[in-house]
């Protein structure tokens, strides 16, 4: 056996070692086991949020390193799919734009209702189309407007805005940014916006980047909603997706950028 380990350069300590079998401890095992149960629950969730899970779920002080060993270990990293693009925002209009007012108010938000960030995405059904509208408030990522239509009509990007304001009630001065679609820059939109006070925004021509907070939200919408279901209809989408956004993702899902805590969460302890 000496002459062996010399062969292949291996420590005999080491060869026996490796020889006797070794159990996971308990705690390991326990650990493991909430880490799977918070993958099932969220299977869309990174070690971070996991991690962070950990603690406030069950009072665990682990360190994220152990989590992501431990989940790839498991198999239970999330994977990404490769989305399928379809254009909702045709910005070649003659209606006028407004100046990109939300630039200015980056890390200076400090309650709701200061400035709401709007966008259009498409859902998949099993033989069309169709298209939703949201409204989110940028301070608490909470989303306070949504409409699901079949049509990219303005009417769909008003229907969101009119149940924000309904829901939110928001006094005068509120900004409201989004892209350079024909959805907000046509009359209805604007004598809306001008009708509760609310001061209009809108992103840079060929710069996504300024809307990202919409963006965000409706990537975590397709990965953690869209993409892991099937709907048949318009009626079974809209339920999927009323569940989702109103006890899911603003009740619920943890928001790094928000200390990781859910949307209605953080803005309660701001009240």
């Amino acid at each position: 056996m000496k002459r062996c380990c010399h062969w292949v350069q291996v420590n005999r300590a080491s060869y026996y070692r490796w020889l006797q079998p070794t159990l996971p401890d308990r705690e390991e095992l326990e650990l493991r086991n909430k880490i799977q149960k918070i993958a099932v629950t969220w299977p869309a969730y990174g070690y971070r949020r996991i991690t962070r899970e950990l603690g406030d779920k069950y009072g665990c002080r682990v360190n994220c390193k152990r989590v992501l060993r431990i989940m790839r270990e498991d198999n239970l990293l999330c994977l990404r799919r490769k989305a399928f693009w379809l254009p909702t925002t045709n910005s070649a209009h003659g209606w006028p734009v407004f100046a990109n007012v939300a630039a200015e108010m980056k890390g200076k938000l400090t309650g709701i209702n200061q400035l709401w960030v709007a966008d259009i995405t498409y859902i998949r059904l099993e033989r069309e189309y169709v298209y939703l509208a949201v409204v989110l408030d940028a301070y608490s990522r909470r989303v306070v407007g949504w409409a699901l239509g079949q049509t990219l009509e303005a009417e769909l990007a008003l229907s969101a805005l009119r149940l924000a304001v309904a829901e939110r009630r928001p006094g005068p001065g509120l900004v409201h940014h989004s892209d350079r679609g024909v959805q907000y820059a046509c009359a209805d939109y604007r004598d809306l916006l001008s009708q509760h006070q609310i001061r209009g925004s809108m992103s840079r021509r060929g710069n996504p980047y300024d809307n990202a907070m919409a963006e965000s939200f409706i990537k975590t919408l397709k990965y953690e909603e869209v993409y892991r279901n099937h709907y048949r209809d318009r009626t079974e989408a809209q339920a999927a997706i009323a569940e989702f956004i109103d006890q899911v993702y603003n009740e619920k899902r943890l928001h790094s950028a928000l200390d990781y805590l859910s949307p209605a969460k953080f803005e309660r302890g701001a009240a």
